[in-house]
């Protein structure tokens, strides 16, 4: 039984300090090397695309140069609520181009209105009076109070 026992086995390296050594050269060679590949790996040449070129990375480059000035959509100047005569709600959305947005649900789509000469709001069969300041407002004929 005296080759089963571990107490009298060959020990599995049998020279340990000069194991140590070799395993830092080895490891400080595959740090060595690990660097000196990725350092090959970097390319040091000029990596400038002058737009509308042979390499160009945008081929929209000449189609965006060609735009006109775009024209971005109005912006809300402010958000009322309103309750009107007959109980209902109202909710209006006052916008920087002299144009209200009429709708019957806060998040909802509504009627959009435009701005007349005499000062009243118009358009697709709605008329609305007021400003987006007023605490009262009319739509359709029927007052409208925040």
């Amino acid at each position: 039984m005296a080759r089963f026992d571990t107490l009298q086995a060959a020990p599995l390296t049998p020279n340990r300090a000069g194991l140590k050594g070799a395993i830092m050269t080895r490891t400080l060679t595959l740090v060595a090397l690990a660097a000196t590949a990725a350092l090959a790996a970097c390319d040091n040449s000029d990596h400038t695309i002058v737009a509308g070129g042979p390499n160009s990375a945008d081929p929209m480059a000449n189609a965006v140069q060609n735009l006109e000035d775009v024209k971005l959509p109005a912006a809300i100047v402010a958000s009322n609520a309103y309750r009107c005569k007959d109980n209902s709600l109202v909710y209006i959305d006052w916008l920087n181009d002299d144009t209200a947005r009429l709708k019957p649900e806060r998040n909802g789509l509504g009627t959009t209105v435009a701005k007349g000469e005499d000062g009243t709001y118009t358009g697709e069969g709605r008329s609305l009076s007021g400003a987006a300041t007023d605490q009262t407002v009319t739509i359709d004929g029927q007052s409208c109070s925040q």
